[in-house]
């Protein structure tokens, strides 16, 4: 496991050339949030992780994510990037359940906490609607 703590002591620069940051970019994928103002937070993340966890760790403003990821809420919802709806998947009829509750559910509506990040999904966009339910 590379410990990702180490890095902080190095500039971006410092860091970027060495072979366990080069080996931990190669298990990062890079996920976006846009909020309803527009405002984008790019995040390198861990695959395996969900959107939400991500989300919830760097304090992604509009994700309340209120039953921590038990998809038992609709407070992580999100709008998947029309260019990104296939790659992400149609949702699990648990998660159709809970997306009645959304607030001004979309087709392209998914809960962030069911969107588990993997290489595919590199560069994955996702819209943070004005309010959660």
């Amino acid at each position: 496991m590379v410990d990702f703590a180490r890095f902080a002591m190095f500039s971006p620069v410092d860091r970027r050339g060495s072979a366990d940051f080069q080996s931990a970019m190669a298990i990062m994928t890079r996920l976006t949030f846009v909020s309803s103002a527009g405002e984008r937070y790019d995040l390198d993340v861990a695959n395996g992780t969900t959107a939400m966890e991500n989300a919830v760790r760097h304090s992604v403003p509009g994700i309340e994510a209120e039953c921590g990821g038990a998809c038992a809420c609709a407070t992580c919802h999100v709008y998947v990037d029309p260019e990104w709806t296939a790659a992400v998947g149609e949702p699990e009829a648990m998660e159709e359940d809970m997306l009645d509750f959304a607030w001004e559910a979309k087709p392209t509506s998914r809960l962030s906490c069911q969107i588990k990040m993997r290489p595919e999904l590199d560069g994955l966009v996702l819209h943070v609607p004005a309010r959660q339910a």
